[in-house]
């Protein structure tokens, strides 16, 4: 059975130090990796304050096509190079965007949203897709986020295997 008390702590870093153990915990104990990034957006979705959408799109025929989330529908398919999402896969970059409405090409899958990061998943010089969380407030990621979020990203590569073309992720 899971722990599936929210997550409180004194500090952001002291948060996000405690969904790293939570995120191993679930990852460790399961090998398919859909179940896994299923499992790693709820986490997110479910403990993080002010966010509207947590979830994954992943790379595959050349885009970004639309994975397990937590939120409000969103956009299925994505181009590289276009919004948000598609900028971080071209640039191998985290996008930290205080206003997403300033972000030049922004996608708006959810008009509620107004400030967004997204992180690169890379694994062995692979670009593999990105993990997205959006936010109705501005200016609600920083720094700290990215470097945890991008600590989430690292844990998610070290128990998935993202090139199984047969289970539907690119190889």
């Amino acid at each position: 059975m899971q722990d599936n008390k929210k997550i409180t702590a004194p500090d952001k870093e002291t948060f996000y130090k405690i969904m790293l153990v939570k995120l191993e915990g679930l990852l460790s104990s399961e090998s398919d990796w859909l179940a896994n990034i299923s499992n790693a957006a709820a986490l997110l979705y479910n403990n993080m304050d002010d966010i509207n959408w947590a979830g994954f799109y992943l790379i595959k025929e050349g885009e970004l096509v639309l994975g397990p989330f937590q939120g409000k529908t969103a956009c299925t398919r994505i181009k590289i190079g276009k919004g948000v999402c598609g900028t971080a896969v071209e640039q191998k970059a985290v996008q930290l965007v205080p206003d997403v409405h300033l972000f030049p090409g922004h996608i708006a899958c959810d008009c509620a949203s107004n400030s967004e990061i997204v992180v690169p998943i890379i694994k062995d010089n692979v670009i593999y897709g990105v993990l997205d969380i959006d936010s109705p407030i501005k200016d609600r990621f920083d720094s700290i986020d990215a470097k945890y979020l991008e600590m989430f990203a690292a844990k998610l590569n070290k128990y998935i295997n993202w090139s199984l073309g047969s289970q539907g992720l690119p190889t």
